[in-house]
């Protein structure tokens, strides 16, 4: 596959699907050689997305179907008055654009938080991928779902959590979400949403999340510090944000 990103190696998407990254990690559902074989021949190519690039526009035709590999985006709506809200943040491993495929134009737009590499996939073979191998088509339909879940999770914490809750819930979800996939280091992820990204997610003005972000670094519970998160006190913010982890099981990965 042609890598078409300036991004440094380290990285892109390899080759091969079988030399993944993301797989070797313990958090993805395993599959057998044969389907791995059918995935790399489902996807058409590798691509990459500066910081602050559009991965997909709102009101987009034709937007593709990808499997981020590296790097955060973040899917998002504004109103006509360029208001924006938030409505998830996407990690590696995360499938994008599946929405498109259900309607004529994007109605969300989806922008790289950082560099990102994401693997292309044929937006118009789906049907083949059910056809041909009924459990990816199973593990699609799970995707969906699970992004469903994500979707309620965040309309209960900007509809009924005060901000302190909803920044406490924001950073035990998103800390758990890296832990997952393998990217703590030495008890810290990387953290690189500014304050607005945070605002226009939890739906607080700029003013309250500064605040409260200072509050709970007060209190002693999470450490910001050149764009990476620590959580000091992992107990009180589940307590706090009302955050009742299960046990993860294995994510499909396409």
């Amino acid at each position: 596959m042609n890598d078409t990103s300036p991004l440094p190696l380290p990285h892109a998407c390899p080759p091969s699907c079988r030399n993944c990254r993301l797989r070797k990690t313990g958090a993805f559902t395993p599959v057998k050689p044969e389907v791995l074989d059918f995935i790399e021949g489902f996807r058409t190519n590798t691509m990459g997305v500066e910081a602050g690039g559009a991965l997909v526009r709102e009101h987009q035709t034709n937007a593709k179907l990808f499997t981020l590999y590296s790097g955060w985006a973040f899917r998002y709506k504004t109103l006509s008055d360029g208001r924006r809200q938030i409505l998830n943040f996407l990690l590696p491993g995360d499938l994008v654009g599946l929405q498109q495929e259900f309607g004529e134009v994007s109605t969300h737009g989806i922008e790289a938080l950082t560099d990102c590499m994401l693997c292309v996939f044929q937006n118009d073979s789906l049907w083949d991928v059910f056809r041909e191998h009924p459990r990816l088509g199973y593990d699609i339909t799970w995707l969906s779902a699970h992004e469903e879940s994500h979707v309620d999770d965040n309309l209960l914490t900007t509809g009924r959590r005060n901000a302190t809750e909803r920044v406490a819930m924001l950073l035990m979800h998103l800390y758990q979400r890296l832990e997952r996939i393998g990217l703590v280091e030495d008890g810290t992820v990387a953290f690189p949403l500014n304050q607005q990204h945070i605002a226009d997610a939890l739906g607080l003005s700029l003013v309250h999340t500064n605040k409260t972000l200072r509050r709970l670094s007060l209190l002693g519970l999470h450490e910001l510090k050149n764009g990476r998160l620590r959580l000091l006190n992992t107990r009180a913010l589940a307590r706090i944000a009302e955050y009742y982890d299960t046990p993860p099981r294995l994510m499909p990965l396409l």
